[in-house]
C-alpha cells in the first residue's frame, strides 16, 4: 500500500545488533545544544490486518525502539509529537519535523516499527501492514504519558503514508476501545499523504481534531478515499480537514527528491476502492468480491515517489505548526 523507498538503502546500511543500537547509531546531529535525546525501549505486538478488524489482540510480542527528543531542560511538562514513519523507515523528512517541534518547544518521539521486528528494507513490507502501526502508537502513547517532563494531556499523533494510517485511524472509538490505553488518548491526529479506506463506523472517533495533507497528483495513495472519509467524519460532526495541494506527489515533504523517482512495475492498488466487509476481510467495492492485491482487476503498476514539492512542504509545515500551537495551547 505505501511504497515510497524514502532511504531505505541508507537505513539498512545500518547493522546494528540491537534494537536500541540502531536508533543510537543512527541518530541524528542535535537540533541545538538544549536537545535531550532519550533511547527508549517500548513493549507491543504485531498483528495483521485481519486481527485488528476481528478485535484480535494475540499478536506476537515485540520489542520496539523509540527515540525521544526534549527541546528544554527544566522541570515543567511539555507537549509531544508522536512521528510514525512511512514504508521507507525513519528519514531526513522525519528529522526535519522532529526538529520543527523542538524548535517549538514541543517533544518529538520517533518510533521505529521496523528495526525490533528484524527488518529494514523496503522489501520487507509485507511483513507489516499499515494498520498494525496502530498498536505501536498506542503503547507508545501509553509509555510516553508517563514520562516525567510530559503533559499526558498534550500528545499528537503525526505519520507519513504506511505510519499515517496509524496516525489516522488512532482516533477510532473502535479501535481505541480494543488496543488503546485506558487513561490516556492523543489530543490530534495528523497524517500526510494516508492511505484512506472505509472500515465500520470509522466516523465514529474520539472527537480530537484531525488533519490531512495530500497531494492531488499522488498515484501511489490517491487523494479521492481521503475526501470520502473526511466528508463522512465532517457529516458526524468531527472537526476533520483535508488540505490539497494541485501538482503534488507522494513524499512530497522529501527535501533531497528532486527529481521523480518513478518505479513504474510497482503494483498498486489507487484504482481501488476498498472497504471492510464481514471476517475482516477487505473487498473491491466495484465487484463486492474479496480484494485480491496480487490478482484483483483494480490493481495497476507504477508510481511516482518521493518528489519534492517545496511551496507544498512550506504550507504543509506553516499549517500544521499553527494547527499544534491551537491544539496545545502554546503562546
Amino acid at each position: 500500500m505505501d511504497a515510497d523507498r524514502t532511504t531505505s538503502t541508507w537505513w539498512s546500511t545500518w547493522t546494528c545488533e540491537a534494537v536500541l543500537s540502531v536508533l543510537l547509531a543512527c541518530a541524528p546531529q542535535l537540533a541545538h545544544a538544549q536537545t535531550r535525546f532519550e533511547l527508549r525501549p517500548v513493549e507491543t505486538v504485531t498483528l495483521s490486518t485481519q486481527q485488528i478488524l476481528l478485535g484480535d489482540k494475540n499478536g506476537k510480542p515485540v520489542m520496539l525502539a523509540e527515540e525521544l527528543r526534549i527541546p528544554n531542560p527544566g522541570t515543567d511538562r511539555l507537549p509531544a509529537v508522536i512521528l510514525m514513519h512511512s514504508a521507507g523507515a525513519i528519514n531526513p523528512a522525519t528529522d526535519q519535523w522532529a526538529q520543527e517541534f523542538n524548535n517549538m518547544g514541543i517533544a518529538a518521539l520517533l518510533v521505529d516499527s521496523f528495526s525490533g521486528r528484524g527488518f529494514y528494507t523496503l522489501g520487507d513490507q509485507s511483513k507489516l501492514d499499515p494498520m498494525p502501526m496502530i498498536i505501536d502508537a498506542y503503547h507508545a502513547l501509553e509509555s510516553l504519558a508517563l514520562h516525567p517532563r510530559i503533559d499526558p494531556n498534550r500528545i499528537a499523533v503525526m505519520g507519513f503514508s504506511k505510519g499515517a494510517a496509524a496516525a489516522v485511524y488512532s482516533s477510532n472509538e473502535r479501535f481505541r476501545k480494543l488496543y488503546g490505553p485506558p487513561n490516556v488518548e492523543f489530543a490530534a491526529h495528523i497524517g500526510l499523504y494516508t492511505p484512506c479506506y472505509m472500515y465500520h463506523d470509522d466516523d465514529k472517533v474520539t472527537g480530537k481534531p484531525i488533519r490531512l495533507f495530500h497531494g492531488v497528483a499522488d498515484d501511489l495513495t490517491p487523494i479521492e478515499p481521503c475526501r470520502a472519509y473526511v466528508q463522512r467524519l465532517k457529516a458526524a460532526g468531527v472537526d476533520a480537514a483535508l488540505t490539497e495541494y494541485p501538482d503534488t506527489y507522494h513524499s512530497y515533504d522529501f527535501s533531497w527528491r528532486k527529481e521523480p523517482f518513478k518505479l513504474a512495475q510497482l503494483p498498486v492498488d489507487r484504482n481501488c476502492r476498498l472497504v471492510e466487509g464481514d471476517g475482516g476481510q477487505f473487498l473491491n467495492s466495484k465487484t463486492g468480491k474479496p480484494f485480491d492485491p496480487k490478482n484483483d482487476p483494480c490493481m495497476e503498476k507504477g508510481a511516482t515517489l518521493g518528489y519534492y514539492n517545496e511551496e507544498a512542504t512550506v504550507a504543509t509545515t506553516k499549517a500544521v505548526k499553527e494547527f499544534l500551537v491551537a491544539t496545545f495551547h502554546l503562546k
